[in-house]
């Protein structure tokens, strides 16, 4: 954070945040945290507030997925069940099939690099302690 802004930009920081997160545009989450528009366009260039605000857009991420994790089994049968519908639209039935295909793929390809990024620590981590 810059000096001379104090605890005062902290607050209006999160408060920015959240209009990014709740508003339609830049000009509204501007207009909600009570900044003017071209101070939030600053501050999203700024390396610090770049990363705070990837950090709640990844735990709003996180907290969405672990609820479709929850639900899955419950979503998938819903899918199934329109692929299974004669009256669903092909297109509707190819999305949903798409969907759920790359959902696997990406889920099975996530795994196997934080499984390579695991052995890549252990082994920096090794080199570390043989030093």
């Amino acid at each position: 954070m810059r000096k001379g802004h104090g605890s005062k930009f902290g607050r209006k920081k999160e408060a920015a945040i959240k209009g990014l997160l709740s508003e339609r545009n830049q000009a509204e989450a501007a207009r909600v945290a009570g900044i003017d528009p071209s101070t939030l366009r600053r501050w999203l260039r700024l390396p610090e507030f770049q990363a705070e605000y990837l950090q709640v857009r990844r735990e709003a991420m996180s907290q969405t997925n672990g609820r479709i994790q929850h639900n899955s089994s419950v979503l998938l049968s819903v899918a199934l069940k329109l692929v299974a519908e004669a009256l669903t639209p092909a297109s509707v039935k190819a999305h949903l099939i798409l969907g759920l295909l790359d959902r696997g793929n990406q889920s099975v390809e996530q795994e196997d690099i934080l499984l390579r990024l695991a052995a890549v620590e252990r082994t920096v981590e090794d080199s570390k302690n043989r030093r």
